[in-house]
């Protein structure tokens, strides 16, 4: 089974937008890692939103 290339490529956007991380090192992550940061990185954001 392979991850869809769209969908991969909006978790490395993200996570590069968020952490400045670079795409190698993202990429370094395996799935699991990586969609662990997406989730992270969401919470975060919620908390903030939701403290203006």
């Amino acid at each position: 089974m392979t991850y869809a290339a769209d969908r991969l490529h909006e978790e490395v956007a993200y996570i590069a937008y968020h952490f400045h991380w670079t795409r190698e090192e993202i990429l370094d992550l395996d799935h699991l890692e990586r969609r662990r940061w997406v989730r992270e990185i969401a919470r975060i954001n919620t908390r903030v939103n939701e403290s203006r």
